[in-house]
């Protein structure tokens, strides 16, 4: 499981450095990167990617809506593995898209990792924050 909020910057050749804890559960397994929702990005273990995999490719073609989630999803995919100090590289065309250009936060999301750009990370964070305390909300989503 992944946990934690993590600031990070982005280097010169567009890398992070990917908190230890996070390095640990990963493991020696590779990772998908791609785009998330909400202009993030979003790391799965590969075998955590496989899943959400399966269930996309059950959603069917006729939906338009579904043709473009596939396409969000699966033409921003690319696999990562941290290098000897923990880094991976986030292309060009996913750092653009997040607007990742300085200040990162990487996020542990339970089965997954978001990566944000700082001050978008803030602006979200004060709204889930607001709804989290609502004990509407926790009943809404049944718990």
């Amino acid at each position: 499981m992944f946990f934690g909020e993590y600031e990070r910057g982005l280097d010169s050749k567009g890398r992070i450095t990917l908190p230890a804890p996070i390095r640990e559960t990963l493991g020696d397994e590779e990772a998908i990167l791609t785009r998330g929702l909400d202009k993030c990005l979003f790391l799965f273990p590969k075998s955590q990617f496989e899943e959400l995999r399966a269930k996309i490719r059950n959603i069917g073609l006729a939906s338009r809506e579904a043709r473009n989630f596939r396409r969000h999803v699966f033409s921003g995919a690319a696999p990562v593995k941290p290098n000897g100090m923990g880094r991976i590289n986030l292309p060009p065309y996913l750092r653009e898209y997040a607007g990742l250009t300085g200040g990162v936060i990487v996020a542990g999301i339970d089965t997954y990792v978001e990566i944000w750009d700082a001050e978008r990370w803030q602006e979200q964070r004060a709204r889930f924050e607001e709804d989290a305390i609502s004990v509407e909300s926790w009943e809404n989503l049944g718990i």
